[in-house]
């Protein structure tokens, strides 16, 4: 623990300012530090990264080249528990709001509460993932019963083994042998 704070404290910080990303790599690869330090740690990481692909590119990055230097140079283990994470939520979190969604799709306040302590989450997140959850099972649902109905042209659907539900206009007969 007493090596690991002289590690975690001026030596990758000390590497960082002056530019030596080698150097601050080499440190973060090589020692193993406590998962409570990890936040800070990887911080460091993806803004040297950041830094470095800026200056190769002579502009700042925006979000989609943030993404891309997180995909070139993912975290490595020494800072880093391995768990993906998702939107921003671990799967462990993820897996245990399916879960009870599964179970109960309208979760009480004080449930909402508790699945926030039990996740790691904000009962603010938790409410808007079931919201949104809600909302997708809704338009899949809803995609789901229009796949029932075959379309035989721009002017009349016929669920299967059914007669057209309209008639084409005058004029008009649908695609096919005539």
């Amino acid at each position: 623990q007493k090596k690991e704070s002289v590690l975690k404290g001026p030596r990758p910080v000390v590497a960082f300012p002056p530019r030596h990303f080698r150097e601050l790599y080499k440190i973060l690869e090589s020692h193993q530090f406590s998962p409570l330090n990890h936040a800070k740690l990887q911080q460091l990481w993806l803004k040297a990264h950041y830094i470095e692909a800026e200056k190769l590119r002579g502009r700042p990055l925006g979000a989609v080249g943030k993404y891309r230097v997180r995909r070139k140079f993912p975290l490595p283990r020494s800072i880093w528990d391995g768990e993906e994470t998702s939107y921003c939520f671990k799967e462990k979190s993820r897996s245990v709001l399916r879960e009870w969604y599964a179970h109960n799709p309208y979760p009480s306040p004080r449930e909402k509460r508790e699945l926030a302590e039990a996740t790691g989450l904000t009962t603010t997140q938790v409410s808007n993932w079931f919201k949104n959850r809600r909302q997708r099972d809704r338009a899949a649902e809803a995609k789901e019963g229009l796949g029932a109905f075959v379309l035989l042209s721009p002017f009349s659907y016929e669920l299967p083994s059914k007669p057209p539900v309209s008639s084409p206009p005058e004029g008009l007969s649908p695609p096919g042998p005539t």
